[in-house]
């Protein structure tokens, strides 16, 4: 299901903007369609036509996303992995986050490859309508406060534009999630450039660097968007002096790929002077990948370069990956 169609459907229902938007702000809620103010009952603000025919809205919005399963993480009890299921029987993962997040998917796999992650070694099956994904939200807010949306789960966000693009609108929107608070995680791509700073909802951006190399990168990255690094860092720097929001640069340390003294002075190089934060990211085991994870010491040394350097850097912390769900480790899992 699309945004737009859940739309039409509230007004053939005979919704008129004004009960489509309580109607809306309920689900993004995670409460009762039909939920108004205190001591308020639905009579007193929906149509009868429509409340009639809220329970089976009801439960054609609840099978967008199920959830399957919860893996929680040891290491980081505020942190988990939810196994959804879809309408038609695929199933996407996304993660509760620390500090009132949820990471969300965006395609059911991801036609990407990168090297590094598990999610493309399987291909891309197909995209996530944008109420699938706003959906994953919603089941989220069921079980705990969101306040930060990132998408930065299954699949590229850029290649499924039009849906996400919704999506983020929406939750922005009815759904009260602060702009900047929506995190849009991309290897880049030209349409995205293009049609980000149009939009009513300008989210901040996450862009996957992982080298200064553009031959290492079309390697480590083998079916993304011919952006030479520097070029990406050119473009993000266009839109985060566009926003107000610094880009977010992730950066995987693959031990003796990307983790060398020169890598890191062409980067602070690229990188001195933006409006821009780096993050690294140590890597999380990948079956058959044939990676190996930097020291701990190592990496952040390679921070405290960069900070030398006058770069904001850090070693982010990949939650979840007690049980597989830390950065690069979703996947559609058909068992538990």
């Amino acid at each position: 299901m699309q945004i737009f169609q859940l739309r039409e459907r509230l007004r053939e229902l005979g919704a008129k903007p004004c009960h489509a938007q309580r109607v809306l702000r309920a689900w993004l809620r995670g409460q009762p369609l039909d939920a108004g103010g205190r001591r308020q009952r639905a009579a007193d603000f929906l149509p009868l036509s429509l409340r009639d025919a809220l329970p089976r809205l009801t439960d054609d919005l609840d099978r967008l996303a199920r959830l399957r399963s919860t893996h929680v993480d040891i290491d980081h009890a505020d942190a988990a992995r939810l196994l959804l299921i879809l309408n038609d029987g695929q199933t996407v993962e996304s993660v509760l986050l620390p500090r009132d997040g949820v990471c969300v998917s965006t395609q059911v796999g991801c036609a990407v490859g990168c090297l590094f992650c598990m999610t493309g070694q399987g291909g891309l099956s197909r995209q996530l309508g944008s109420a699938e994904i706003v959906a994953q939200v919603v089941l989220a807010r069921r079980l705990r406060q969101v306040k930060k949306v990132v998408f930065m789960g299954m699949g590229e966000p850029a290649h499924n534009l039009d849906n996400v693009l919704d999506a983020i609108d929406l939750l922005g929107g009815e759904g009260g999630v602060a702009h900047k608070n929506l995190v849009f995680s991309s290897v880049g791509d030209y349409r995205m450039f293009e049609r980000l700073p149009r939009g009513r909802v300008k989210p901040a951006l996450a862009l996957s660097l992982h080298t200064t190399d553009p031959e290492l990168r079309v390697r480590l990255l083998p079916k993304a968007p011919r952006v030479t690094p520097d070029e990406l860092i050119a473009l993000g720097e266009r839109y985060a002096r566009a926003t107000g929001y610094p880009i977010q640069y992730q950066w995987t340390l693959l031990d003796g790929i990307n983790d060398s003294d020169a890598e890191i002075n062409r980067l602070a190089a690229l990188l001195g002077g933006k409006y821009a934060m780096l993050n690294f990211i140590s890597f999380n085991a990948v079956e058959g990948a044939g990676f190996r994870r930097v020291a701990l010491g190592r990496a952040l040394a390679l921070v405290g370069q960069l900070r030398q350097r006058g770069i904001v850097a850090c070693l982010r912390d990949s939650v979840g990956q007690a049980v597989d769900g830390g950065c690069g480790q979703l996947r559609s899992r058909d068992t538990v």
